[in-house]
């Protein structure tokens, strides 16, 4: 034990020991962290992309299509269950339909209650991600939900962990698996080294020095060249042996020469000469010593550069990270802003994202109207009071918003009380402690601003903060514009094809005005029905186009008197199915054109052209059916005079049912008898 091979094996096999054993812990330490971080990523993201869709689908009054997408949702096999539960705890829509009206699991409450939207638990043996996610009544859902309900339902996902943990499990093993084996190669390296680079030069010099001491100085020689070092003192201490061997000769030779009496003299003089050859040997001993602490220096200096780098490593990944996040919240923005070309809508979206990105308390967006040097609000965020829709103010020095417009760049403003050249309470009724504000630009003008004020925390805004704003309002800007174009070549479509129908209507004595009374008792109709403004929209348009297939028709035919053939009456039927294909290349009248080829089927199957029955037919066309036909058989037509108003009303009331939805001819029916409707 107290040999010096024993103890540097040892302490090296210690040392290697601990350095793999930390290593080990680390390793495991990151993996299950990385793990932990991911499953918390991917179930935000996928908690996220499912709440947009379902709030898209509200927005657009498809509230049947959020049953289907949990369903759909709930066939992956990650996923535990995913459902859509009000603030008491009852469920509203599932992906097992048939857990709807349950009590939600009381973790779920519990964690929307105490507000943790991301939480881990554990359940038969099995791992789960738990992710609430609120969501909100909105401006376009009060057609449908009470203004007052702040919340219309809690999203709850849960993802299954099972995979994550046995890949965790696996990771361990091979991490185990491979530092033992660094280990073991680790303590056979060195006790190679050891062996050949210390142990065997040491052996040789001990056994030549057996030999020399033993007088045999033909075998006292050694030759080492397993390092430089080595090879040096080999050589010296070979010369030390020649040198020895030739004063011994020296002596020999003395003393047959020299007389007994000074035979001790030259026995000294030998000592002496040992004794210097001694000390050159301890001065060499010394050189190698010096050597040796230089190398060691030089591995601590490497090892400090090291840890060095190391550090620089992980700021790196630090920032790497930051950046991805951000990227991460610019891609969704921008799949969100984009998905819709409601003007109103996209303001409202883009305040909200962009608040929820940046951890802002408040937000808004202001468009420019340059001929009038004025203001309008058109998306707020936490404002003290919500301003009217529309609401204009002017222009004017000390506002964040007039520099921005001015000098057409942003403007980061950490510390309002640091500058005198801004207002520190907004005309919007706010004080503002900390401002960032980016221009809105098209073609190199400005056409408003979007502004973040103060952060939840209390901290204030940081230039990336201001870069990342920019890059947003860069994106809304496009948003913006293609909005506008949008509704612009809307407006362009329909002002066209409208004026064809009224072409039609004034070649027409019989029919002039018709669409338009036809569009007025619709409207009246689904304002009754309750129908979402968005159904509303698309019922006026069918309602304005609904006779423009009448173009295909023969003019002689339209104004044909008296009674009509077989033949006429198969080629009249054919309008709605030419209307189809005339406005089949406006592809955002797809929804509209369903409505007008439609809108001549009966409740009982026996309408045309595809003699469509019941719930098939498109509620919106089952009210321009009833609208329709009232018009047509109060008016004057070539082949007939018009009925009375009473006989009309009869009409309706004796073909509820057969001809008409009974639901819209009894609302119809009551909307006659108060009056809402005149003849």
């Amino acid at each position: 034990m107290n040999s010096l091979k024993t103890k540097f094996l040892g302490l090296s096999t210690i040392i290697a020991l601990m350095v793999v054993t930390l290593t080990i812990w680390h390793h495991l330490v990151t993996q299950r962290e990385t793990l932990n971080q991911l499953a918390q990523q991917n179930s935000r993201i996928l908690g996220d992309t499912i709440r947009n869709s379902i709030i898209t689908f509200m927005r657009n009054g498809e509230n049947a299509r959020v049953g289907e997408i949990l369903e759909e949702v709930q066939k992956e096999p990650a996923l535990k269950y995913v459902l859509i539960f009000d603030e008491t705890g009852r469920i509203l829509r599932a992906g097992s339909p048939d857990t709807v009206g349950d009590l939600v699991p009381a973790i779920d409450l519990i964690a929307y209650r105490s507000q943790q939207l991301s939480t881990k638990h554990d359940h038969d043996g099995s791992h789960y991600q738990a992710r609430i996610l609120p969501i909100f009544n909105e401006p376009a859902c009060f057609s449908c939900h009470d203004k007052s309900q702040r919340v219309l339902g809690i999203l709850s996902i849960h993802v299954s962990l099972d995979d994550l943990v046995s890949l965790q499990g696996q990771i361990g093993v091979r991490t185990m698996t491979s530092s033992l084996f660094m280990l073991g190669f680790l303590i056979l390296a060195i006790t190679g080294f050891v062996l050949y680079y210390v142990e065997n030069p040491i052996r040789n010099l001990i056994k030549a020095m057996n030999h020399l001491e033993c007088g045999e100085f033909d075998q006292a020689s050694v030759s080492i060249t397993t390092s430089k070092e080595m090879a040096q003192l080999s050589d010296k201490f070979n010369r030390m042996v020649n040198r020895l061997h030739n004063q011994i000769h020296e002596m020999v030779r003395q003393e047959r020469e020299i007389a007994v009496s000074k035979e001790k003299l030259a026995h000294q003089e030998q000592i002496q000469g040992m004794n210097q050859t001694l000390e050159e040997r301890l001065k060499e001993i010394e050189y190698l010593n010096t050597t040796l602490e230089g190398r060691i220096e030089e591995i601590e200096e490497a090892n400090y550069r090291i840890a060095d780098l190391a550090g620089e490593l992980e700021n790196k990944n630090t920032t790497l990270q930051q950046a991805v996040t951000r990227l991460s919240a610019l891609y969704n923005m921008g799949l969100a802003i984009n998905a819709t070309m409601n003007q109103n809508k996209l303001f409202q979206l883009l305040i909200g994202k962009t608040v929820e990105t940046l951890k802002a308390s408040t937000g808004y967006i202001l468009r420019f109207d340059k001929e009038t040097h004025e203001l309008t609000i058109d998306g707020t965020y936490g404002l003290p009071v919500t301003p009217p829709a529309g609401m204009r103010i002017p222009l004017e020095d000390g506002g964040v918003s007039h520099w921005v417009i001015e000098n057409r760049k942003p403007l980061l403003i950490q510390n309002i009380n640091d500058t005198d050249k801004f207002n520190k309470v907004s005309r919007l009724g706010f004080t503002r402690e900390t401002v960032i504000c980016a221009p809105l630009m098209i073609k190199d003008e400005p056409i408003g601003t979007i502004t973040m004020a103060n952060r939840h925390n209390g901290s204030s805004f940081y230039p990336e903060d201001l870069e990342l704003l920019s890059t947003i309002a860069a994106q809304a800007s496009v948003a913006i514009n293609n909005a506008q174009l949008y509704q612009e070549q809307q407006a362009s479509y329909l002002s066209t094809v409208q004026a064809l129908v009224s072409t039609i209507e004034a070649s027409d004595a019989y029919t002039r005005g018709h669409s338009e009374r036809v569009t007025r008792i619709s409207l009246a109709l689904a304002k009754r029905l309750s129908l979402s403004p968005e159904r509303i929209t698309r019922l006026e348009q069918a309602a304005i186009l609904h006779d423009i297939g009448k173009i295909g028709i023969d003019i002689a035919l339209l104004h044909k008197k008296g009674k009509l053939t077989e033949k006429n009456i198969q080629t009249l039927q054919q309008h709605p199915l030419i209307g189809v294909k005339i406005l089949e290349p406006i592809q955002f009248l797809k929804n509209v054109r369903k409505i007008i080829e439609q809108h001549h089927e009966r409740y009982d199957g026996k309408g045309y052209p595809n003699n469509l029955a019941g719930e098939d037919i498109l509620f919106e066309a089952r009210i321009l059916a009833v609208a329709d036909t009232f018009d047509a058989m109060t008016s004057d037509r070539p082949y007939r005079q018009a009925l009375s108003f009473e006989t009309a009303i009869k009409e309706i009331r004796e073909y509820s049912g057969t001809q008409f939805d009974p639901q819209v001819a009894e609302v119809f029916l009551e909307m006659i008898k108060n009056g809402s409707i005149r003849r």
